[in-house]
């Protein structure tokens, strides 16, 4: 899994053959210069949504309820909802809230969780699940989780072992970010990924730095158009 936000990349994740494109609210501060996810809503996400279809009008693609759409198992069913008819294959909800999942299920949609680090609501980025307590927190809420009806867990910037324990204790799929090897799957934010991000996360080395060759690129674009040199005569 591999987040996008507009149509070229989509297309792009699509033939490199990676399984679901996530749409996700990182796009609050990859694509719109805000400084926390918890600032994007529903105006952006179907936006952003309606973008990565057109690219990929035939990939698995999962969607972020941002910050706040998601308050009650009412408005998490009417924000899928949107986002279904808008071409989402399934929603992505942070945190332990069954209700919601057990109301979206009970639709006929796909819910994924995410458990550990939650970036909406986090006041720090360190690692969790490190403690005991913590720990057996985060197992807890992955068994509540499931047995309302995720389909997949995605567990984000927690210990390898603890994301071997959860994923061999239930039956659901897990998808880790920054978690280890031991989960079914793994998801990155496409600017990481790519090394377009100005700062990377320690669990997300760059494949390549995307960065770096766009910015040589628009230097050599800007010095030969100053000194004259393109287009050529």
């Amino acid at each position: 899994m591999v987040t996008a936000y507009d149509s070229t990349f989509a297309a792009i994740v699509v033939q490199a053959g990676v399984d679901v494109i996530l749409v996700g609210d990182s796009l609050a501060n990859t694509m719109l210069g805000m400084g926390k996810t918890a600032q994007v809503g529903m105006k952006e996400m179907l936006h952003h949504l309606v973008a990565v279809r057109r690219g990929a009008p035939g990939a698995c693609v999962l969607v972020d309820l941002p910050f706040g759409a998601d308050s009650t198992p009412e408005q998490a069913l009417a924000n899928s909802r949107l986002l279904a008819e808008a071409g989402a294959d399934g929603v992505k909800l942070e945190g332990c809230v069954p209700d919601q999942v057990r109301a979206i299920r009970a639709a006929g949609m796909v819910a994924v969780g995410h458990l550990g680090l939650l970036p909406q609501t986090a006041m720090s980025f360190k690692q969790t699940g490190r403690t005991e307590e913590d720990r057996e927190r985060i197992l807890r809420e992955a068994e509540t989780m499931e047995k309302a009806g995720c389909s997949a867990l995605v567990l984000e910037h927690i210990p390898s072992d603890l994301g071997k324990i959860v994923t061999e204790s239930i039956a659901i799929p897990t998808v880790g970010i920054g978690a280890g090897p031991h989960c079914g799957g793994q998801v990155l934010v496409l600017h990481d990924l790519l090394g377009l991000s100005a700062r990377q996360p320690p669990f997300a080395p760059a494949r390549v730095n995307l960065r770096a060759i766009a910015l040589e690129a628009l230097k050599g674009y800007h010095r030969d158009v100053s000194g004259r040199t393109f287009p050529a005569a």
